[in-house]
């Protein structure tokens, strides 16, 4: 993470101020610190260039960890299933097993031969409609926040799709962020590879409770994050505390009478904003 970001963070149990004691630099990037709250006492780490601000009282189930770490060990457990997915001709493979060669790629430190995979499959799952609909989406953050100069905060980043974008074309920094250090280690690897590590920072946290100080955000981004984050909350509450500026969302939601995805989301927690109406809702009712 870079030394900018220092006087924008705070302790996100209790909003105490922090005391850095910084162990390994590279230039102004701080590759190994660890960070104590002066009030409550709390130890947050930087490591291997990654902040991590996360509070264990939080309950949260990191998909990207399991996900990858079965594909990594199922692999290797079942060499010739490896061999097919790896060595079969990419358009001979089903879309889904297009994007498991990209992540079993991607932990080879194979950048390009993955990206060709995970844009084959994209084309294979996401009808023409979807795809450019959403790219008109990325058009508009894209080109709404182009020409600022305070960094842009990029909540649930995932594996940096949107940042990637940002990182190539906006003026200023770029903070990518995650509750899990497992995919913000993959995206760090990813940056260097593209010659963007110097324009995109990263912190790991729980967007329901943020390690930024009120106001200390003035432009807020997320590509089809909120959706994904269980039992949200407050979370809208959170991020217009720590919002002095825009917050631009890329959502995608269902029909309101789809009464199967409906019930399906309820039952994964993760139904708050999978539908438009109750997402504006919760726009309006944080503030925003």
């Amino acid at each position: 993470m870079h030394e900018y970001l220092m006087p924008m963070l705070e302790c996100p149990a209790c909003h105490g101020e922090l005391s850095w004691t910084i162990e390994k630099r590279n230039k102004s990037h701080i590759e190994q610190a660890e960070t104590r709250c002066a009030s409550c006492n709390a130890v947050y780490p930087v490591q291997d260039g990654i902040g991590v601000f996360l509070t264990p009282d939080l309950p949260r189930q990191d998909l990207w960890e399991e996900g990858e770490s079965m594909l990594s060990t199922y692999l290797r457990e079942h060499p010739r299933i490896e061999q097919t997915l790896l060595e079969t001709p990419l358009e001979q493979l089903p879309p889904a097993n297009q994007f498991f060669r990209a992540l079993a790629l991607e932990e080879r430190g194979a950048f390009a031969d993955a990206k060709e995979a995970e844009s084959a499959a994209h084309a294979g799952i996401y009808t023409k409609e979807y795809q450019d609909c959403f790219k008109s989406q990325l058009d508009y953050v894209a080109k709404v926040v182009s020409s600022g100069s305070a960094p842009i905060v990029d909540l649930a980043s995932g594996r940096g799709f949107l940042v990637e974008r940002l990182a190539r074309e906006a003026t200023c920094p770029i903070v990518a962020t995650d509750f899990s250090p497992r995919v913000l280690r993959r995206d760090r690897r990813l940056f260097k590879f593209l010659g963007l590590a110097d324009q995109a920072e990263l912190l790991a946290f729980d967007a329901r409770r943020t390690p930024f100080k009120d106001g200390a955000v003035k432009t807020m981004t997320t590509n089809l994050g909120l959706a994904n984050i269980k039992k949200p909350g407050r979370l809208l509450h959170e991020l217009r505390r720590v919002i002095d500026g825009k917050l631009l969302s890329i959502m995608s939601f269902f029909p309101d009478d789809d009464a199967a995805n409906r019930a399906a989301a309820e039952k994964l927690g993760i139904s708050s904003f999978m539908f438009r109406d109750s997402t504006l809702r919760l726009f309006d009712e944080a503030g925003f």
